[in-house]
């Protein structure tokens, strides 16, 4: 037994954790660690191990397992079950603002152990409290207790099509402890249930003990009299010697109506102190439930026009999604556009479309956002089990072709008919703008550059054949490629002079040879002087190299000028060299 003062306590509040969708169904194994109920004449022995039963029916398939143990304290967070260490992943704790004594509560989620394991005998052990019960007064007062239960979730293509809520906390009474269950649709009451994991009840406190919903006061006589709601009771086994827990559930299929949202629970008790940990709810509720991913948004570069992937789910629902679903599509936080879904789409089934949007004008990047059932207006035109998850969302950076640096036109010597040989090789860094960009390659037309063909692998000896020549140039960067382009021209450089003259008939300098002037100055002129100034030797393009013989002026013996130092004037008759160049050569036989 207990008794306590009417002080306020500190826990945490009752709420959802989970919800299933389906045809799902619960129940509770679990058992106490006292070997009596606490009291005056309780022994204050708390053992560390007990056991459990589960018996699955045909068909059962487990979906979820969560386990819960409490105990007096501020806890022990590390067990075992059926051999298996279990660490807590979450605490809950309560302390008596009366006595300042802590009370704590862990979970684990135990799934695949109960899905491994399926009908038979589950131990707990490894539950300590001794170190507390020590220390503290909880034998006296009448507090002292641990216990475990696993909230299983099971499927059962055999169940109608529920909606299963399972909500947790630890909040306490005496004297009034007031819950309200959100999240819930109802469309059918019949067989609705629900069930209390509740910790520190006593069999022999029934002082102002109730339990309502919705203001309708229930219970399961004569196993939880309407007076004594959480008395050491297993509804499920029938045990009357669950001492200080209880695991118990009730038929509320006339205390809640078709339609409503909420149900609001409240506990009181005028002596007894008893702790709610899990809640569990089951009702029939025949509704769809609309989702939306976003999967691809497909671009072209340098355009506002994108195309967008996307996919309507009707999983983890109860009904058909039928057509005509709106879909509001929104552009940073502004409502720009509508959709629809065109075919009803069946439960677990999804339906996938795609919509191509024309961005505003001034959109370089932002968020573009997907909701369905969404009218524009925030509103739809489906019931859902779940209103609060209908909208995807994606970053979206436009697509640009990456910006590049203008290149100055490549200039080499006319090598005749105006072809030049080339280096090129740096423009692949001086191209680009961004560090981050990429250089892609040299080409020799646009098309091959766009289609990354016939790329010009030699750059530092390129020779053109002709010029004005146009090289393509292909930049990219993340999503897109630009395609720039530079000139190679040439001009006409200064001609070599080889001022030795041999004739002598062997293959070597046996004329008057000048590099860089026939197919260059087509027009050249060139006169050729005598150590006294006379004029022996006129020539044009038209005419063979001076090899030694006379043309003009004074002749010598057979044409042939003597050994010696004879002087030039070429003129090249070209507008970007308009005076003569002047020289000498050496002639000898």
């Amino acid at each position: 037994m207990i008794l306590l003062t009417f002080c306020s306590n500190y826990g945490q509040n009752v709420s959802l954790y989970n919800q299933f969708n389906g045809r799902y169904d619960f129940t509770f194994i679990g058992n106490t660690m006292n070997v009596a109920e606490n009291g005056a004449f309780d022994p204050c022995l708390i053992l560390t191990s007990s056991a459990a039963n589960y018996t699955m029916s045909s068909g059962d398939i487990v979906e979820s397992a969560y386990l819960y143990w409490a105990g007096s304290g501020t806890g022990d967070f590390n067990v075992n079950l059926n051999g298996n260490p279990i660490v807590a992943e979450r605490n809950f704790a309560l302390t008596l603002a009366s006595s300042g004594m802590p009370f704590f509560s862990a979970f684990a989620n135990v799934t695949s152990i109960v899905q491994a394991t399926g009908s038979g005998t589950y131990t707990l052990s490894d539950l300590d409290v001794s170190s507390f019960l020590n220390t503290t007064n909880y034998c006296n007062n009448g507090t002292n207790f641990a216990g475990w239960a696993i909230v299983i979730v099971y499927k059962n293509d055999a169940l109608p099509l529920n909606q299963l809520n399972v909500y947790d906390g630890l909040q306490n009474v005496p004297s009034v402890l007031t819950i309200n269950l959100n999240s819930l649709n109802v469309i059918d009451n019949e067989d609705a249930k629900i069930g209390f994991v509740a910790w520190e009840g006593d069999r022999n406190i029934a002082v102002n003990e109730s339990l309502s919903i919705n203001g309708n006061i229930i219970s399961n006589p004569p196993l939880n009299p309407s007076n004594n709601a959480f008395n050491g009771t297993n509804s499920i086994t029938g045990s009357t010697t669950l001492y200080n827990m209880d695991l118990d559930i009730y038929n509320i299929e006339n205390n809640i109506n078709i339609g409503d949202t909420s149900a609001l629970i409240q506990l009181t008790s005028g002596q007894d102190f008893v702790m709610i940990n899990t809640v569990v709810t089951k009702l029939n509720s025949q509704l769809p439930d609309a989702t939306i991913t976003i999967d691809n948004a497909i671009q072209e570069c340098n355009s506002k026009i994108i195309t967008v992937e996307f996919t309507v789910y009707n999983n983890l629902s109860t009904n058909e999604l039928t057509a005509g679903i709106p879909i509001a599509i929104y552009v940073n936080g502004e409502y720009y556009e509508y959709s629809e879904t065109t075919l009803p789409i069946p439960i677990d089934g999804s339906w996938s479309s795609q919509i191509s949007i024309e961005l505003p004008d001034d959109f370089t990047e932002g968020t573009l956002l997907f909701s369905v059932d969404n009218d524009g207006t925030g509103i739809g035109i489906a019931t859902e089990l779940n209103e609060f998850n209908n909208s995807a969302e994606t970053y979206i950076i436009l697509n640009s072709s990456p910006s590049f640096n203008t290149l100055e036109p490549l200039i080499a010597c006319n090598q005749g008919l105006t072809s030049g040989t080339f280096d090129f090789l740096n423009y692949d860094e001086l191209v680009l703008a961004n560090e981050t960009d990429t250089f892609e390659g040299f080409y020799e037309s646009y098309e091959d550059a766009e289609n990354q063909s016939n790329q010009i692998l030699e750059t530092t000896n390129y020779v053109a054949t002709s010029t004005p020549k146009e090289i393509f140039i292909r930049v990219e960067n993340e999503n897109c490629y630009s395609i720039t382009s530079f000139l190679l021209t040439t001009k006409n450089c200064p001609p070599t002079v080889y001022n030795y003259i041999s004739a002598n008939d062997d293959p070597y300098n046996e004329t008057f040879f000048i590099k860089g002037l026939r197919d260059i100055f087509v027009n050249f002129k060139i006169e050729i002087y005598n150590r006294w100034g006379r004029m022996i030797w006129k020539g044009t393009n038209n005419d063979a190299d001076w090899s030694g013989f006379s043309n003009k002026g004074f002749k010598l013996d057979d044409s042939n000028s003597p050994k010696g130092t004879y002087f030039y004037i070429l003129y090249l008759n070209d507008v970007d060299y308009p005076e003569p160049i002047y020289g000498y050569l050496y002639f000898t036989k």
